[in-house]
């Protein structure tokens, strides 16, 4: 059993301080919500005041936040978890995506003991209850192994390298799973406009590289439902810093701008807070001038 602290219990944060007390851990946390603080201790969890509560009595203190403000807020101050480390030789477990240089201004105000790993995690809220996150880890090596008792329980372990590889590694994936719905949209609006049914455009697709991601978003793409998981907003933010981290360090993304703007579309037509995966919503549909049935019955 390890001391573990969570420090945002939203979404993912409640979901992994759940897994972390079924795997026999104390956790302490913290929320803004009371609400969401009300679930936790419902689930077994023990409350604290602030964020330097939870740290004062953590091993590990996992941060959880949804954006690099949220993360300021809890860490800095005189009731932030920095304030808490001090004097401790405890780990901050960074989790939520932010920039790569983010950490250099944490590493920078780490108290003098304390231990500091960029570990930002990928998957759905049951993959979090599974153990099947998978967490990228980066930080010096010896600090990643003390923390794989806690880290293990969340799911499998990518270590990228040092301090900042994992949110590094964290905007690679979503660059990749972003593009691959992207791509899905338009290839089924292809279809649409070519004149082929759904039936046959998925059929066509489980023979090509799309086939898992096409099976895995046909009831969405069917009901035209996509229950939130993780919320456009959240992915407008990290393709946000995908596009920054690719002009910081003069990479050009092409299809990283188009499936940008099929992120902002979905998010100015108002589709913040349903799952990212709304952006099928748009680019799966095929303009009415594009089909070539309407034209040749004009």
């Amino acid at each position: 059993m390890t001391r573990v602290g969570v420090i945002g219990l939203g979404t993912m944060g409640q979901a992994m301080a759940v897994r972390l007390l079924r795997r026999g851990h104390h956790v302490t946390g913290w929320n803004r919500s009371a609400d969401a603080l009300g679930r936790f201790t419902a689930a077994g969890g023990t409350a604290a005041a602030t964020p330097r509560a939870v740290a004062r009595c953590s091993e590990v203190v996992l941060v959880a936040t949804s954006d690099e403000q949220a993360l300021r807020e809890v860490t800095e101050g005189d009731e932030g978890v920095l304030a808490g480390l001090a004097g401790t030789d405890a780990v901050l477990v960074q989790t939520s995506t932010v920039a790569p240089e983010a950490y250099r201004r944490l590493s920078a105000a780490l108290p003098p003991g304390a231990g500091l790993l960029d570990t930002p995690v990928m998957g759905s809220v049951d993959a979090v209850l599974a153990g099947r996150l998978t967490v990228f880890a980066g930080g010096p090596p010896e600090l990643v192994q003390r923390c794989l008792p806690v880290l293990d329980d969340l799911g499998p372990v990518c270590r990228t390298g040092p301090l900042g590889s994992g949110s590094a590694a964290k905007l690679v994936a979503n660059a990749a799973l972003f593009g691959v719905l992207a791509q899905l949209g338009e290839t089924l609006a292809l279809a649409d406009g070519l004149g082929l049914d759904r039936d046959t455009a998925f059929e066509v697709l489980a023979a090509t590289p799309l086939a898992a991601q096409a099976e895995r978003r046909r009831p969405s793409l069917e009901k035209d439902e996509y229950p939130t998981r993780f919320s456009l907003r959240l992915a407008a933010k990290d393709m946000g810093l995908i596009r920054e981290a690719a002009r910081r360090h003069g990479v050009e993304l092409r299809l990283g701008e188009a499936t940008s703007g099929w992120v902002e579309r979905a998010l100015a037509a108002g589709y913040g807070e349903e799952d990212y995966t709304v952006l099928l919503r748009g680019a799966s549909r095929a303009p009415r001038d594009a089909d070539p049935r309407r034209r040749d019955s004009a």
